[in-house]
């Protein structure tokens, strides 16, 4: 095929190349009859007479012929040109992921849909039986649509045919994408794909593959031996899901990778959800109020909105719900207001029962007292009822408000001899209990104040707590939701996370029970606690 460019292959009219592989090349041409544009692969002019590298041609045609996927290039046609063998292929416009990867780091959310499409692709393949072995960023064409096309079949073989491969000229995949088992020449099965496709993956979110070499011998070594750099250490902001995702499917062992293409796609979706959640506030149904309004507890601290009128009005009738299955937890929002009241009821109650054991009836010795002296100092005048209701104010018995006011004339002895002497009882009396009175009043305040103190810090240990519930309650809804996604792809939450929930939910619930006992060291401890805990798993989470 001298000039490609411009010559005609039976009806087909040769446009342009799009690339050559390690058998054969690729073509964009155009169908004169159709005028369809099509992809034209046809096997390298040096290679045409050898057998098995003919034979390995004709797999891939038929191998093509039987899938049908949205993200699989298809196969038109096949026929022979000129006694040259031709595959006739679905032209897909765009551009590699390789290629998009020279600009660096594929976003997470872009990264994540493209491997997504990749392993519908291969879930499909993997049914019928077919095992791609050659994936790679290089062979995912990416639309201007956005849709992932799996290319280049040309290595694939069914699992009922045999492994070996010998032919020069060829290579059994690309050095940096080999599974360990495809490196040591071992039998392979549909997990060497989803290695591969954690090596691609690797290297669309941090921008860099994971194993290095100077030769392909050492990178080979690498696959086998090497511990590849945790995805994170180089990307700090991906998810820590992400991380363990990639990790799994990058294992030297078949065994603990992910047994199927459906399972590793199961575990990216989880991931994409998450980060989906992380843009919105997770909200029980039931924890919306009559008039619609959601519980501030329920809102990410950083993204909780102001309370409206509504919702303030709303709130103290409505008993907090629990979004997520908690240990006993009260939830937050009424304890305060009870305690406040409870502890002002206890501080009224001891003033009151101080006085009356201090002398209750002091107030009715002083009014006779009064009214004494004032008879004592106008002896002809008797005292006017306008004074009586100030001395009546000051008693709280009862019968002594009913008792009409005293009038004394001078008349039986002189005003000294019958002023002075109770005089000077009433006021060595009053001087006695007065003392008494101060006393008992500074104790009650004393209490008062000590039970304000109380209150106070109990106050603030609650609302401690009340943000504390919020956190934990999305972070765990989080976590179970993670839990119940990765048990679905075959594979469970981290041990250590799943000791930090539980570690989370027993604080709280602790720090709740403090609080209801009026402990205050036992809930700062608690809170404290679950406060430690939380900031493990929201980093956990990339909160």
């Amino acid at each position: 095929m001298g000039d490609e460019t411009t010559k005609l292959m039976g009806d087909y009219e040769i446009l342009g190349i799009l690339g050559a592989g390690g058998m054969g090349r690729v073509f964009k041409v155009r169908n004169v009859i159709t005028d369809r544009v099509e992809a034209m692969k046809v096997l390298l002019p040096d290679l045409e007479g050898q057998e098995e590298v003919a034979a390995r041609f004709l797999r891939e045609i038929k191998l093509l012929a039987a899938l049908n996927h949205p993200n699989i290039a298809s196969l038109h046609t096949a026929l022979t040109i000129n006694n040259q063998l031709v595959m006739i292929m679905e032209y897909v416009e765009g551009t590699t992921l390789a290629s998009r990867l020279t600009s660096g780091p594929i976003p997470v959310s872009d990264a994540l849909n493209y491997i997504d499409q990749a392993l519908s692709a291969l879930s499909y393949a993997h049914q019928q039986r077919v095992i791609h072995r050659d994936i790679k960023p290089a062979n995912m064409m990416l639309t201007p649509e956005g849709v992932i096309k799996l290319m280049d079949f040309g290595i694939a073989r069914t699992d009922q045919e045999p492994a070996k491969l010998t032919a020069p000229g060829t290579t059994l995949g690309s050095i940096n994408y080999m599974s360990p088992e495809q490196v040591k020449g071992a039998a392979i099965d549909e997990r060497s794909d989803l290695y591969s496709v954690g090596i691609s993956l690797y290297e669309m979110v941090t921008g860099e593959k994971p194993f290095h070499g100077d030769s392909n011998f050492s990178i080979m070594a690498a696959h086998i031996q090497q511990t590849p750099t945790p995805p994170v250490q180089l990307q700090p902001h991906l998810p820590p899901g992400l991380n363990e995702i990639i990790l799994t499917s990058i294992a030297k062992s078949a065994d603990e990778r992910f047994q199927s293409a459906e399972a590793f796609r199961n575990a990216i979706n989880s991931v994409s959800t998450s980060l989906q959640d992380a843009k919105t506030v997770v909200v029980s149904p039931s924890a919306v109020t009559a008039s619609g309004a959601v519980p501030a507890a329920y809102m990410k601290p950083a993204q909780t909105a102001p309370r409206t009128a509504t919702a303030t009005a709303a709130a103290p009738a409505q008993t907090s719900p629990k979004p997520v299955p908690l240990p006993p937890i009260t939830p937050p929002g009424h304890p305060s207001s009870g305690h406040r009241g409870l502890y002002m009821a206890l501080g009224a109650l001891i003033v009151v029962a101080v006085l009356v054991a201090a002398g209750i009836y002091l107030p009715g010795r002083k009014k006779g007292s009064v009214q004494a002296e004032n008879a004592g100092a106008q002896p002809s005048v008797t005292q006017p009822a306008s004074v009586t209701p100030p001395v009546q104010q000051a008693i709280p018995s009862a019968p002594e408000t009913t008792t009409p006011p005293v009038q004394e004339t001078p008349a039986a002895e002189p005003p000294a001899v019958a002023t002075r002497g109770p005089k000077k009882l009433v006021a060595s009396g009053t001087s006695g209990e007065s003392k008494a009175a101060a006393a008992a009043a500074a104790a009650a305040a004393a209490e008062k104040e000590r039970q304000a103190q109380l209150a106070r810090e109990l106050d603030e240990v609650e609302k401690q707590i009340d943000q504390l519930y919020s956190r934990v309650a999305a972070v765990n809804s989080s976590l179970d939701r993670l839990a119940q996604q990765q048990a679905s792809a075959g594979y469970g939450l981290r041990g250590d996370m799943a000791g930090h929930q539980s570690s989370m939910k027993i604080n709280m619930s602790k720090a709740q029970n403090a609080i209801e006992h009026n402990d205050v060291e036992r809930a700062k401890r608690y809170a404290s606690a679950t406060e430690a805990d939380l900031e493990v798993l929201e980093k956990f989470l990339g909160r």
